[in-house]
């Protein structure tokens, strides 16, 4: 009998469960974070290395020159957070009182700036730009106001209100911030509005019953007095009479302000009023008539003086072009072909064979994108074997394309052909001719149009040349009383040869601390004629002059007109990396303002780069020049637009006046050093150079504001210590005057202004202009390039 298997029944095996160990978060992560603020926001807040540079830079973008504040609340927040590992926790009446009081100062710091700038509009876009430029540049050169936290509230506010509204609608939110920081409730405040309402009356009310009694006893002396017989005197002695009393009470400071000469209105036949006493009443001191003043006087008008011949010019033979004529036939038929290859349906309409180039005009089949022609570029330039063209697309004025194809040799545009083929305009002292166009049309600019003029280029591009030409034909045009000219030149030699002729206000400038004196100086004369004209109810220095002249054939008298003024300055870039603070403030205004009063500047500079051309030079400066760059980021950077990369060089030029929508192509005239010394010595042998005592830059003045301009008794310790080392840093000075790093900052900061170093270029030393041996600072700037 089968016996029966047991069947032991398997208790299932239990399965292990083995739990995840999740990993654990490290438990410090807030506290490196806060510290790693900490860190960053000290480095900002002293300018530490590049990276320090860079978080300043990047908290100036957004509050601006406040930007140590908002690194110390950075810190501050860190440390918190480094400390205790959490965010601190504030109460919401600290947070919004705080916040208000801070968003009013960037607002009214916002609005200051650029009252200072005299800009009304457009705040953001130059804030983002200046700081886009520092970020690039590492430096610290453009003024920010409140970042872009005020201009944003600018940009709303001084919509609504303007700027001086902005500017007192700050007040009102920090006063508000104030208020909710400290939980005042109005109720508390009203007693004192009350009593400062019921002081502001009770003044009110007797200020005005003072004018009232005085203009009562001013009736009765009136009343009182004899009426006196009134001279006879032409149209123009009402206007001469309502002139302001002679600047004799002017403070003793203002001397280099002073007028050099009188123009007087009234008739000199008229007999003198009797000189009024110190004891006069105030009413007969007004009845006297002042002669208005100047700071630029006039050169006498010398009747035998003879404006210079095109006879003293050399004549360049013409350049045989012979083969460009030859070659139109066979790029015609190349372009036709090329294009066809890429499906393009266009027909060559004319060709214009100029001095460098030679422009085919096409005319596009109805469907066809002109955009297709233009990303042709390069195909066109391989299949003609060109070094570059240039498309321009479409042509102001034409239905038709413009492709500009280089010679293969370049003709020469003499300066005396161009002078000789401009008509002569005896009522346009101011017009240049530049060269010819693509057409060889002759190009003139007339600089009371302009009114200023931005020349830029790469080293060896043609500015010199054009610079020259544009003085000499000023001379040729114009007589010392009626043009004078300021020529600033930080390189020495390229504007030395017009020392001493008669049209100079004073010898050239070449030293830049010197140059931003002299600027300042024209702007003073500048102000000096606003004044002038509002005197006599003119509006523009035209207006004025033929009120004198129409005054002088009224009385057969020789009052003299006031002369126009051309600022010339040969390389801006050397004058903004020493001196650029005051150099720009002066160009601005002079930009602003000069047209008027009929002031005009031509800015030259061989690196066209946003340090140099700010901003507000080029909103300023309508009228561009640009000669071959290196890049289209420079030709934009000049011109807002492509283009002066394909340029040849030698005088090619893209010419944009103020009432162009494009650039124009110029080829410029060339004029030799030996033309110029032609012209100017037959200008010195007429007549000698009389400089004016006024804009006269000396070496006292220099000596007296630099003496003036700090009060730190360490000032002349550090600048001879900084010279004998050679190098200059705020650690170097704290540690060898044992100072605090604010004086040391200060005294770097002066000796940047006045010209003794350079500006601060990231981690890398500042450079010494002074040398050891010298007893002045040295007047050339660090290399450009």
């Amino acid at each position: 009998m089968a016996t029966k298997r047991k069947t032991t029944r398997r208790n299932p095996a239990r399965r292990r469960t083995t739990k995840k160990k999740t990993a654990q978060p490290f438990p410090y992560t807030r506290n490196v974070v806060g510290l790693v603020i900490v860190v960053l926001a000290g480095l900002g807040l002293f300018n530490l290395g590049l990276l320090g540079t860079l978080c300043a830079n990047l908290m100036r973008v957004f509050v601006g020159d406040s930007y140590q504040v908002g690194l110390v609340i950075g810190g501050a927040l860190g440390v918190a957070l480094a400390v205790t590992g959490t965010w601190p926790r504030i109460a919401r009446h600290y947070l919004w009182g705080s916040g208000l009081i801070y968003g009013g100062w960037l607002l009214w710091i916002s609005a200051n700036a650029f009252i200072q700038a005299d800009q009304h509009s457009g705040f953001i876009a130059t804030v983002w730009h200046a700081s886009l430029a520092d970020l690039i540049s590492g430096g610290h050169t453009a003024q920010y106001g409140g970042g872009l936290w005020g201009a944003i509230e600018l940009s709303v506010i001084a919509w609504l209100i303007a700027l001086l509204g902005a500017q007192i609608a700050a007040w009102f939110i920090m006063a508000g911030g104030v208020l909710v920081f400290f939980q005042i409730p109005l109720s508390d405040l009203t007693p004192y509005l009350q009593r400062l309402l019921g002081w502001l009356q009770r003044g009110s009310q007797a200020v005005a019953a003072g004018v009232k009694q005085g203009g009562e006893r001013l009736q009765a002396r009136r009343e009182q007095r004899p009426a006196k017989p009134r001279p006879t005197a032409p149209a123009a002695t009402p206007a001469a009479s309502q002139a302001p009393a002679a600047s004799s009470a002017a403070p003793a400071s203002s001397a280099a302000a002073e007028p050099s000469y009188h123009v007087t209105v009234a008739a000199n036949e008229q007999p003198a009023a009797p000189a009024a006493s110190s004891a006069a009443p105030a009413d007969e001191s007004a009845a006297e008539t002042t002669e208005p003043e100047a700071l630029v006087s006039a050169a006498p008008v010398d009747p035998n003086y003879q404006l210079p011949s095109p006879d003293l010019l050399k004549q360049v033979p013409p350049t045989d072009q012979t083969a460009e004529i030859n070659a139109i036939d066979a790029n015609t038929k190349i372009l036709k072909q090329t294009l066809d290859s890429f499906g393009v349906d266009a027909e060559v309409k004319n060709v214009s064979l100029g001095p460098s180039v030679t422009e085919y005009e096409l005319h596009p089949a109805i469907g066809v994108k002109v955009s297709r022609i233009v990303n042709l570029a390069d195909d066109l330039a391989l299949a003609l074997a060109a070094k570059g063209i240039r498309i321009q697309a479409p042509i102001p004025g034409k239905s038709l394309i413009g492709i500009e194809v280089p010679n293969k040799d370049v003709s020469t545009v003499a300066f005396r052909d161009v002078v000789e083929a401009q008509p002569p305009h005896p009522n346009k002292p101011l017009e240049v001719p530049l060269g010819r166009n693509v057409t060889g049309q002759v190009v003139t600019m007339n600089l009371t149009k302009m009114p200023h003029l931005l020349i830029a280029g790469a080293t060896g591009s043609g500015k010199s040349v054009a610079i020259n030409g544009i003085i000499t034909s000023i001379l040729m045009n114009a007589r010392p009383d009626q043009v004078k000219m300021m020529l600033i030149d930080p390189k020495k030699v390229e504007l030395s040869v017009y020392n001493g002729i008669p049209h100079l206000l004073t010898p050239v400038v070449s030293e830049p601390k010197k140059a931003a004196r002299a600027l300042h100086k024209v702007v003073a004369e500048m102000e000096r004629r606003y004044e002038l004209f509002s005197q006599f109810g003119q509006r523009k220095i035209s207006g004025y002059n033929a009120f004198v002249q129409k005054a002088n054939a009224a009385d057969n008298q020789a009052r003299p007109t006031l002369p126009y003024i051309v600022v010339i300055v040969d390389e801006l870039a050397d004058l903004m990396m020493t001196v650029s603070s005051e150099v720009e403030d002066a160009i601005i205004r002079l930009a602003q303002m000069g047209r008027a009063a009929g002031v005009h500047m031509i800015l030259a500079t061989q690196r066209p780069s946003v340090d140099v051309i700010t901003g507000l030079i080029k909103a300023n400066v309508p009228s561009r020049i640009a000669f071959a760059v290196s890049s289209g980021i420079d030709s934009r950077t000049i011109l807002d637009t492509n283009g002066a990369e394909k340029l040849l060089g030698r005088g090619d030029m893209l010419f944009q006046p103020v009432d162009a929508n494009s650039p124009v192509r110029v080829q410029g005239a060339f004029i030799s050093d030996e033309d110029v010394s032609n012209v100017v010595d037959f200008i010195k042998q007429q007549q000698t150079a009389d400089y004016d005592d006024d804009m006269v830059v000396t070496d006292e003045e220099m000596q007296e504001s630099e003496q003036g301009d700090s009060d730190d008794e360490l000032f002349d310790d550090a600048l001879a210590f900084v010279v004998d080392q050679q190098k200059a840093s705020t650690s170097l000075l704290q540690r060898r005057f044992r100072i605090g790093y604010n004086r040391a900052a200060r005294i770097i900061d002066d000796l940047e202004q006045r010209g003794y170093i350079g500006p601060q270029e990231g981690s890398k030393p500042r450079q010494v202009y002074k040398q050891p041996d010298s007893t002045a600072p040295s007047s050339t700037a660090p290399p450009t390039s």
